[in-house]
């Protein structure tokens, strides 16, 4: 046959992505094996029962048609809203683009910014398919390594000593997956600053803002000159229960909008019209939100405190999102080898760090979609790898 394109070829070049462990842990759980799968962030539990039944009410009403390019008007709207509560800063609809999950807003936003050549920053430890969204709009990269002593947070230096001359825009995401960190203030202010001296797109991926501990969520759109060179990526599969539903998206200038719904034009010709309107029913409703951040909320106290004084294992980040981050370096530098022994040894799945880039290499993800008992279990038998790896008792310093 003909040639792919060696754009799309280039999108995961080395035809690794980091998710097999996940895969072939799913393969043995779907083949009956008594497998505990902490690999994925997909909640364990069904779409609240109001957005199913508006979705149901929607498919029955004959509601089966062609939708509006940016959304449905009364789901930009409601999305306006919500953006508004959760990047302090009043939107109006003209400033929401409705996109298939927060991986169409992501690509998108890259899309948008992006000329084929130009340069990009992404901060490490990064949502997986950072990269090869980038690569899929022709642009290149360079990944600045946070680091786990200073909880995960990008240094200034280190940004602005990554930047090009054709350098367009700078990628973050707080609540951060797979680390859990939530960016301060101050962190979030010095890359913002260096956004408005370059003249940078700042691309702010908020998925998780609703899913935290007690830190303050802070949108780098409500600063000073940010909101004209702000897009901020968000969706409603984490903080709705959404998953499967596919709706995220985006936040921008009015004028930015009007210009990127004309790739919905050419790749989605817009949502499905009984999916927006069951989106429309969870986001005027709010449902399942308060009850999906406490129960993580719940999840995330009741594993930290399960793995307390365990040896070799310190918790890094792991303020918000659906996840805790292991440092791991004191039993195992590599991190996929870990994860890859831990599935052997125990039928336990979690993510190698390096599946989020080389800043989390030396440390695994646990996701917590699953309820606490099993995460309590899952906890034991960490424990017990970990202690017979390092041929030590099972308790000593505690995890920070």
């Amino acid at each position: 046959m003909p040639l792919p394109s060696a754009r799309i070829s280039g999108i995961v070049p080395s035809g690794k992505n980091g998710w097999e462990v996940h895969f072939a842990a799913l393969a043995r759980k779907q083949a009956g094996e008594d497998i505990i799968m902490l690999s994925v962030g997909d909640h364990d539990f069904d779409t609240p029962e109001g957005t199913v039944e508006a979705c149901v009410e929607a498919v029955r009403g004959g509601f089966h048609h062609y939708t509006q390019l940016p959304g449905l008007p009364r789901l930009r709207e409601g999305l306006a809203r919500l953006s508004s509560e959760c990047t302090g800063v009043s939107t109006t609809a003209d400033e929401i683009l409705v996109t298939i999950g927060g991986q169409g807003a992501l690509y998108a936003a890259f899309q948008a910014v992006l000329d084929p050549g130009a340069h990009a920053v992404i901060v490490s430890p990064y949502y997986a398919t950072y990269p090869g969204t980038v690569r899929a709009a022709g642009g290149r990269f360079t990944e600045i390594e946070t680091h786990a002593e200073n909880g995960f947070e990008p240094k200034l230096d280190e940004i602005e000593a990554a930047l090009e001359a054709d350098t367009r825009a700078i990628l973050i995401n707080s609540p951060n997956n797979p680390t859990g960190a939530v960016y301060s203030r101050a962190t979030i202010e010095r890359i913002a600053e260096i956004c408005r001296e370059r003249d940078l797109w700042l691309l702010s991926d908020e998925v998780y803002w609703t899913i935290r501990a007690e830190a303050e969520h802070i949108s780098p759109r409500a600063l000073a000159g940010m909101k004209e060179r702000t897009l901020v990526i968000n969706s409603l599969s984490k903080s709705h229960g959404m998953t499967g539903w596919r709706i995220g998206w985006l936040t921008g200038p009015a004028d930015m909008i009007a210009v990127m719904t004309n790739l919905n034009l050419v790749a989605t010709y817009g949502l499905p019209d009984f999916i927006s309107r069951a989106a429309i029913a969870a986001v005027e409703n709010g449902y399942g939100v308060a009850e999906i951040a406490e129960r993580y909320g719940k999840r995330r106290s009741a594993f930290l405190d399960a793995i307390r004084g365990m040896n070799g294992v310190t918790v890094r980040g792991s303020q918000g999102g659906m996840y805790v981050m292991l440092d791991i370096r004191a039993v195992e530098a590599d991190s996929e080898k870990f994860a890859w022994d831990l599935l052997a040894a125990e039928n336990v799945a979690v993510m190698p760090g390096a599946s989020f880039g080389a800043a989390a290499n030396g440390h695994i993800r646990i996701s917590m979609c699953q309820d606490e008992a099993l995460l309590g279990e899952a906890a034991r038998r960490l424990r017990r790898f970990v202690g017979e790896r390092l041929g030590a008792g099972l308790t000593g310093s505690a995890a920070g």
